[in-house]
């Protein structure tokens, strides 16, 4: 039966203090319309994830091409979306094939394919603007936040003394301009107070009071009353997602994973730390050992709740700074740092302990696109709808090589994309490809991008 009213894309929950935008209902197809269609259909998300260091090279790439692959050990945790997947071979950033410097010139061009200018100081320079930022300019204006940037590290500052670049370069990935690098939010809280407490452009969020009460409890009102307007299709839809709501807000109340310990850390230890203006729980996650799996999927599940509440449709997410030489002791048979690791010299025990780092990054990879998924939405998922890119500036950190990039995209992109593909394109063909290839997917397509030569149409429907 047709119904004769509609509730708008844009509505929201709101409370005293919050205001939680909702997923995509069969109560928002217009009156007259059986499905979202045409300018009504759900929109598209585009994500771009960085690994600092490569990947061993020797158990990255899968066997056999096209559609009939065995995914390798590396990329074996991504076995229930192999479907989903492009894994893509050949791709070189020229831009960043730099011998001045192994890293920073690899990362902070990872989404600009641009030359990077030598800078000591706050003076940078990436040589253009990055790719998620020019879609966000895009589509920006049709959601709460052009784009949402996140990454475990803060930003680095000072001068690698090794190579003379300053560490900023290391810490960017997302440029909204060539000398102005995107701020990113590393704080799981307050990530997440972001998009559902009351924010206003421009002033950063209030500061958490744990005596607050649940975003679900101060928007209860609304909700009822919008529930008893609902179909049950769309009923147990919303429950669904106030319960991921509720179930992130949880696990940042018991967040405690440190507070042995805290009480461990001596009073010179906490002065020295107050001085470098370091938290302790970045301190620990960085350099003791501390897993950091929990910190990271928290900010990959708000990740998730932002597209699917349409708070955003780009994101970006730095799973570490270039060079990155955070202590992964917490994973099983590693007892080295990553960038030390990476730096394995063809040394049997390092390559082992590389490829499980590697693994790591592949299972919190996989965790996002499950979850994604599982979120049905129009005529299929949320994952359908988007793009999740995945990568490193550079393949191997032995060599420093930005050849035969180590790159996946996985999802959709709305019906835009083949998926379900090993691909081997041209020797070195433009990494500015893929970039320009994702701008089309999502409706930026008068842009010619970097030193693009076209567009990977092997991975285009």
């Amino acid at each position: 039966m047709e119904k004769s009213w509609h509730i708008s894309r844009r509505r929201m929950l709101k409370g005293m203090g919050a205001c939680i935008a909702l997923p995509l209902l069969e109560a928002m197809i217009p009156p007259g319309f059986s499905s979202f269609s045409g300018a009504n259909q759900p929109p598209q998300r585009m994500a771009c994830m960085y690994m600092a260091n490569g990947v061993n090279p020797y158990k990255w790439t899968p066997e056999g091409w096209g559609s009939n692959f065995t995914l390798s050990p590396i990329l074996q945790p991504l076995k229930n979306v192999k479907h989903q997947l492009n894994i893509l071979g050949e791709l070189y950033n020229r831009n960043s094939d730099t011998r001045q410097e192994g890293h920073f010139t690899k990362t902070a061009n990872f989404l600009t394919s641009m030359r990077i200018t030598k800078t000591v100081d706050s003076g940078l320079d990436c040589g253009g603007i990055s790719v998620d930022q020019l879609v966000a300019n895009k589509v920006g204006k049709e959601t709460m936040f052009p784009s949402l940037q996140y990454g475990v590290d803060r930003i680095d500052t000072g001068i690698c003394k090794s190579t003379g670049f300053t560490r900023l370069y290391g810490s960017s990935i997302s440029w909204a301009s060539r000398n102005q690098p995107c701020a990113k939010e590393i704080d799981p809280r307050l990530a997440f107070d972001r998009i559902f407490r009351n924010y206003i452009p421009g002033k950063p969020p209030v500061p958490f009071d744990p005596n607050k009460k649940s975003v679900l409890d101060l928007v209860q009102s609304d909700a009822q009353k919008l529930n008893r307007q609902l179909g049950v299709s769309d009923r147990n839809k919303l429950s669904e997602y106030m319960e991921s709501i509720r179930s992130v807000e949880k696990r940042l109340e018991d967040r405690q994973n440190l507070k042995d310990f805290e009480a461990r850390i001596t009073p010179d230890v906490r002065e020295e730390l107050a001085r470098m203006d370091t938290r302790i729980d970045e301190w620990a996650e960085y350099s003791e050992g501390v897993d950091i799996t929990p910190k990271v999927r928290l900010l990959l599940d708000i990740m998730v709740l932002a597209f699917q509440c349409d708070a955003t449709r780009v994101t970006t997410f730095m799973f570490g700074n270039s060079a990155n030489n955070r202590n992964f002791s917490f994973l099983e048979g590693v007892f080295d740092t990553h960038h030390s690791i990476s730096h394995h010299k063809d040394d049997p025990k390092n390559l082992d302990q590389y490829e499980r780092i590697n693994r790591w990054h592949m299972e919190q990879y996989a965790y996002m696109l499950e979850k994604m998924q599982d979120i049905c939405e129009g005529e299929g998922t949320l994952l359908d709808n988007s793009m999740v890119m995945i990568g490193s500036g550079l393949r191997d950190g032995n060599r420093h090589s930005c050849h035969n990039l180590p790159i996946v995209v996985a999802g959709k992109g709305g019906g835009k994309l083949k998926t379900g593909q090993n691909l081997q394109f041209a020797k070195d063909t433009p990494f500015a490809n893929l970039h320009q290839t994702m701008m089309k997917v999502m409706g930026v397509d008068d842009v010619q991008f970097a030193d693009s030569t076209g567009d990977l149409c092997e991975i285009l429907a």
